[in-house]
This record gives structure tokens, C-alpha cells and sequence, in this order.
């Protein structure tokens, strides 16, 4: 795939537009848990986490992400209300202070709909809407992009051997379902953003191929979102620790881009906004102007 046959999105809701596929788009990974896989917990205070998103911005992150529950493998659910008072008073906070949309990360309905309530203007549901029935009418009735991920299993069992007949095809088909399932809800077909879902019910070697093959989801004719950073398999190859993999994080950011994706989902914006500055430079072919 070129750069240049990259589809072009513009999705505008609220007081918010943002025009995907002429240059990329970073996410910052905000973790307010205290188990998070990449951060060991260094933002579960809220006062931390509130300057830790705003350092995100100040960085260059385009979106932030905020998460109240960690889906690493072999992780337990929280509460929602756990979840809840973890979220939302950053949410409000940042949502004071930043102009930039907020993403709440959940699958759980009760979760986004007061995050939502909060500030926040995105859901990014690891479950593509399946874990919780009620998401798609709480995304609905708020009008705002949704994040539609494949997963394989649940964050507590995804890892037991995760097998597929034909990766790519059942990944893409999955998510065709999902976004069915979300327009026949009541989605804009124009707010739903897909994400292959690296590290969640794959191999190693699933991963690596799915970023390999990641133009294959522009089939899906709806923006990709790609979230590789620090994760297990990139520790594998270089027999680093989390957070010692953001080299080899950015060496997958520039191979995702390459193959069309529109969004990146990281922990470290700052080396990101550079690494991506150079990658859709030179697959521009030009400087140009971002």
C-alpha cells in the first residue's frame, strides 16, 4: 500500500472535527489503575494522572485516552464504581483545561455514560460493544465516535492458546459484524473507527502478521486505529521490559502507518509526534506541510 491511497475521514461531532488519513493522528495512553502492564500504576493518584494527560497534550497527543481498568492478560475486573472514581474526576479536569477530544477506554455502559457526562467525547470499547448490551444505545444517544476493537475471549482468558484458521479474514469479519451491529443501533456509520486489536487473543506471531497485513482492513472502508505500544510481543523480540520497548514501539507505529493506519495509540506522544512527522514525510515522498 502508499501512503497516498490512504482513505481520507473527517469525523465531526460536538464542538469537535478531526480529518484523518493526510497525516497521522496519535492517541496518549492515559492508565489510571494501578496494575497497568506499561506504566506500573505511576498515574493511579488522580492528581498524577491529571498532570500526566496534560503533559500528553502538551506533547502533541491529538486524543486522550483515560482508562480506569487494566485489560492486560489475566486481569480481573474491577467495579464499575471503582472504574467510575477513577475516571471521571480526571476526565473533568482535563476536559476543563485541554480542547482536544477525551476517550473514555471501557466496555462497560454505565462507565462510558458518566464519563461521558464528564467530558469525555470518544468510546473506545475493547469488546467492539459485545460485553455490555447496552453500550451501543449509551453511544447512540451521546452521538460520538466509537472504537470498535477485536478481541478473542476476555482480558482474563484471552492469552489460553488463542488459535485462528485464517487471522486476517476472521479479525475483518469480526469486525464487519460489529460495525453491523452498531449502525443497526443507531451509530453513525461515520463516528466508527476499527482496531485489529494487537496483543488481545493473539499470538506473537498473529500480531507481527496483522501489522504486516494491516492494509487488508481498509476493506472495512472505516479509519484504523492501531494500539502497539510496549506490549508483550515487542518485549519478546528485544527482551526488554515495558518500559524500555518504546524503540521498538516506534519501530511498529512507522510499519502500521506504512500499511494505512490512520491513528496510533501510544505512551510515549512526544518520541511518537517525531516518529510519525518523518514516516508520512517519506511516504509523501515530499515535505509538504501537516
Amino acid at each position: 500500500m502508499r501512503f497516498q491511497d490512504r482513505a481520507e475521514y473527517k469525523l465531526e461531532w460536538l464542538d469537535y472535527s478531526l480529518e484523518l488519513g493526510h497525516s497521522t493522528k496519535i492517541m496518549g495512553v492515559l492508565n489510571v489503575t494501578p496494575d497497568s502492564f506499561a506504566d506500573g500504576g505511576l498515574y493511579f493518584q488522580t492528581d498524577k494522572a491529571i498532570d500526566h494527560g496534560l503533559a500528553l497534550a502538551r506533547d502533541g497527543a491529538d486524543i486522550i485516552d483515560v482508562g480506569g481498568e487494566s485489560t492486560r492478560p489475566y486481569s480481573q475486573e474491577v467495579s464499575i464504581q471503582e472504574e467510575i472514581d477513577r475516571v471521571v474526576p480526571v476526565i473533568e479536569r482535563l476536559n476543563r483545561e485541554l480542547d482536544i477530544p477525551i476517550s473514555i477506554d471501557t466496555f462497560k455502559s454505565e462507565t462510558a455514560r458518566q464519563a461521558l457526562k464528564a467530558g469525555a467525547s470518544i468510546i473506545n470499547d475493547i469488546s467492539a460493544l459485545n460485553f455490555d448490551p447496552e453500550m451501543v444505545s449509551v453511544a447512540a444517544e451521546a452521538g460520538v465516535p466509537v472504537v470498535l476493537m477485536h478481541i478473542k475471549g476476555t482480558p482474563s482468558n484471552m492469552q489460553e492458546n488463542p488459535t485462528y484458521k485464517d487471522l486476517i479474514n476472521e479479525v475483518i469479519g469480526f469486525l464487519e459484524g460489529a460495525i453491523d451491529r452498531a449502525v443497526r443501533g443507531g451509530i453513525n456509520e461515520d463516528l466508527i473507527i476499527v482496531d485489529p486489536g494487537i496483543g488481545f487473543g493473539k499470538t506473537f506471531d498473529h500480531n507481527l502478521q496483522l501489522i504486516k497485513e494491516l492494509d487488508r482492513f481498509c476493506s472495512l472502508k472505516k479509519p484504523i486505529i492501531l494500539g502497539t505500544s510496549r506490549k508483550a510481543f515487542i518485549g519478546h523480540l528485544l527482551n526488554k521490559d515495558p518500559q524500555e520497548r518504546d524503540t521498538g514501539s516506534m519501530a511498529t507505529v512507522s510499519a502500521g502507518v506504512l500499511n494505512g493506519a490512520h491513528i496510533v495509540r501510544v505512551h510515549n506522544v512526544r518520541e511518537t509526534v517525531d516518529t510519525v512527522k518523518v514516516i508520512d514525510a517519506i511516504v509523501r515522498g515530499r515535505v509538504g506541510s501537516f
